[in-house]
């Protein structure tokens, strides 16, 4: 379960910077005058992209607390 989870948020965070990515280009691409994605403006994408980064975050700071309690550091305000 635990690696099912990991590659879950790889999977999330490679898309969160396709995103991204996909913002900045479409900004730039605005600024000459074209446009790359004509669904959503790329506020919108960042938008996204952050929304899943913020989904991520607590899932990787509970796989480093899991990980932390199996080396054996405590309870970590449990």
């Amino acid at each position: 379960m635990e690696r099912l989870i990991s590659v879950f948020c790889r999977f999330l965070f490679l898309v969160a910077l396709a995103l991204a990515t996909i913002a900045v280009v479409e900004k730039s691409a605005n600024l000459l005058g074209y446009t790359i994605v004509k669904i959503y403006a790329p506020w919108r994408l960042l938008e996204f992209a952050v929304v899943i980064i913020l989904f991520i975050i607590p899932l990787q700071l509970r796989e480093i607390k899991y990980h932390l309690r199996a080396k054996g550091f405590g309870r970590l305000g449990d």
